[in-house]
């Protein structure tokens, strides 16, 4: 199939493989075609527009070539009197011919404009944000119409971050929205919608505090910027945070960022813990979220390495400090293991030792007991999906009280890594998921994760967790450091 991509660098492709479009002025030509969406261009205006105030004398047998030469990339088996398909005359100019599908940047309008259900506005925002692989058009950014194109699919690439963002808050998502939000609002601090949704995502974290202050930071900038004062949209949220008078989502729902469990969709999770009555409020916990479903539990250590053997879970979710055999242990055993579950540690206390042997032990982060339902559900989704999940709250403290000690099982020294290597590792020690990190570096998120990949390879680890250690273990990356 004829796809064509303008959403980072321009390229039309053939089955998966790059044509050749030529020279630049012969790929803006297509270029152009593409922006207008399938209308015509006159001549006139493709001379006009590629050579601005000076288009030379031979310009309309050159813009005739131009066509010629892209017809016979686009259509190699075309006849030579058969009438073109994609790239056609229509007078008095030219005209792109192609499915909505075909190309990424009329795709990902379609889906930013695209209406339903939180859950249908949420995935359609999602797939549209993928279609991203760089700046629009960037190559002809000299030429006024691709500036113009590129501002105008940057506006819309910022709706589908703050409509994807409203809805993930209609899911009850609000807790692994709030670092995505908070770089959107820091890169566009004029944008009203950007602050609006980081305190409410806050507020609904039970963050009343931060959410407020959130709305000061945007008074403040607003003022220093424009010299005005915030919205009456924004003045309201803020009274009625002040009053608590904010809405909670009417039924939140699991993650769908999240990879299905090994239950058709269901994440299965081993509850362990000595305390019966965390097990209880954890099982309420699972029960009462759609996409979760409980494998188990354990009492102890060896309960739960019992447990994964006899139900095999997705994730365990193990306290630490158990009796009999602690959850240290338990995990170590666990994750060695023939294709073993994530494991998501548990603690009363961040500043625990143990913890620290656990991150290095390949565990899938931690999180308090006193955490949130959401912060927890949240490890839960991260690990299942490959990822790693560290409690904000005590992620600081607690390396900072490991960084520097020696081991001879820590990994390999740094040395050697390429810088943009580097760079990577350093947002993965930061909490970073491989979108951020993406956006904060400008490459698809998919080549994040083959850096990410490629990273544990080299270091001989098999976690991010892992490689969190490793950044601050080498000094690359220190406590509260950038």
């Amino acid at each position: 199939m004829l796809t064509f991509t303008a959403l980072g660098p321009f390229q039309a492709w053939a089955d998966g493989a790059p044509l050749d479009l030529g020279g630049q002025r012969q790929r803006a030509v297509l270029a152009r075609l593409l922006v207008a969406g399938g209308r015509a261009v006159p001549v006139h205006t493709l001379i006009d527009e590629l050579w601005p105030g000076d288009p030379p004398a031979q310009a309309l047998s050159t813009i005739q070539g131009y066509v010629s030469r892209l017809r016979r990339a686009l259509e190699p088996g075309r006849a030579p009197r058969e009438e073109a398909g994609v790239l056609v005359s229509a007078p008095p100019g030219y005209a792109l011919r192609a499915r909505t599908e075909q190309v990424d940047a009329w795709h990902f309008e379609s889906l930013v404009k695209s209406d339903g259900t939180p859950a249908q506005v949420w995935a359609a925002m999602d797939t549209a944000l993928e279609l991203w692989r760089g700046p629009a058009l960037a190559e002809f950014a000299e030429l006024s119409w691709a500036a113009t194109e590129a501002g105008r699919l940057e506006e819309l690439r910022l709706i589908a971050v703050e409509r994807r963002a409203d809805a993930g808050l209609a899911l009850g998502r609000a807790t692994a929205l709030v670092a995505d939000l908070e770089a959107h609002a820091t890169a566009y601090p004029l944008r009203e919608e950007a602050w609006r949704l980081l305190a409410v995502a806050l507020y609904r974290m039970g963050r009343q505090g931060d959410a407020l202050a959130a709305l000061r930071r945007a008074r403040a900038v607003w003022r220093d910027e424009l010299g005005l004062d915030l919205s009456a949209g924004l003045k309201r949220l803020e009274a009625d945070m002040l009053a608590q008078r904010l809405e909670e989502p009417a039924e939140p729902v699991a993650d769908l960022g999240a990879g299905p469990g090994a239950d058709g969709g269901v994440l299965r999770v081993l509850v362990a813990d000595d305390q019966a009555l965390v097990r209880t409020g954890l099982k309420a916990m699972l029960d009462s979220e759609a996409g979760f479903a409980l494998a188990g539990e354990a009492a102890n250590g060896e309960e739960a390495i019992t447990g994964v053997r006899e139900t095999r879970p997705d994730v365990v979710l193990l306290d630490i400090q158990m009796p009999r055999l602690d959850g240290l242990a338990a995990a170590r055993r666990i994750l060695a293991g023939e294709q073993p579950p994530k494991v998501v540690m548990m603690t009363t206390f961040g500043s625990d030792e143990n913890l620290y042997a656990a991150l290095r032990a390949g565990v899938s982060g931690f999180v308090l007991k006193t955490s949130p339902p959401e912060q927890i559900l949240a490890a839960l989704r991260a690990a299942a999906a490959g990822d790693a999940l560290i409690d904000p709250a005590v992620t600081t403290r607690l390396i900072s009280a490991f960084t520097g000690r020696t081991d001879p099982a820590s990994p390999p020294a740094l040395a050697g890594l390429p810088d943009d290597r580097l760079d990577v590792l350093k947002l993965v020690a930061r909490g970073l998921t491989n979108r951020q990190i993406g956006q904060t570096l400008a490459l698809p998120e998919e080549e994040v994760g083959l850096v990410v990949k490629s990273l544990l390879e080299h270091l001989g680890l098999f976690d991010r967790a892992q490689l969190v250690m490793a950044a601050y273990e080498s000094g690359l990356v220190t406590p509260g450091g950038k």
